[in-house]
């Protein structure tokens, strides 16, 4: 069965952004880069909700170091907003449910899947247990007076099993582990 993973990319205190710092709150490192360009899972198939679409979208149009490589993927793009044609190359809308739909898709595909921001789906997809890797890569800073986007409001408790770890330029930490949605925090 072909596997989900989702992918973060968040300031230490859990913010998706940050109003007036640039992408990758301008930390991006050229071995973070390459990292971004040669991992494995660049074959998968990527998951994005309406807003994430805009914003990676824009991102690719404007040059933002690391999102040239996201053009060429394959994507599913899951809203209720947006209307076909979608402009970006490769990108496919499904307006249906995004967890029933990534059920199938895990069902009936050998296609493995990942996401990248996509706050809302990435929430409905764990809470829906189809997730099978959880993966954060930290910047080392501190948005608490600027964050925008925070990452794990509204999540259910969530026992996470460390599988792999690293460190890029000496200061930007990839934590991936298998996550386990717990009942309630007795059921650690």
């Amino acid at each position: 069965m072909p596997e989900l993973v989702v992918d973060f990319i968040t300031s230490l205190d859990g913010y998706a952004s940050a109003e007036g710092w640039p992408g990758w709150w301008g930390l991006e490192g050229p071995e973070y880069l390459a990292w971004l360009g040669e991992q494995p899972e660049k074959d998968y198939l990527l998951l994005l909700g309406a807003n994430t679409y805009r914003l990676m979208y824009g991102f690719t149009k404007e040059g933002e170091p690391g999102t040239d490589v996201l053009g060429g993927m394959s994507k599913v793009v899951f809203s209720g907003t947006l209307t076909e044609p979608l402009e970006w190359e490769n990108s496919t809308l499904v307006a249906g449910d995004a967890a029933e739909s990534v059920r199938e898709m895990k069902e009936n595909s050998d296609r493995s899947m990942r996401t990248i921001g996509s706050l809302a789906l990435c929430r409905s997809l764990l809470e829906a247990e189809l997730v099978d890797r959880f993966r954060v890569v930290m910047f080392p800073v501190i948005t608490g007076a600027t964050g925008q986007e925070r990452i794990y409001d509204g999540y259910p408790d969530v026992a996470l099993d460390m599988v792999d770890s690293r460190t890029f330029d000496g200061q930007i930490q990839l934590v991936e582990y298998v996550p386990r949605v717990l009942p309630g925090p007795d059921t650690f």
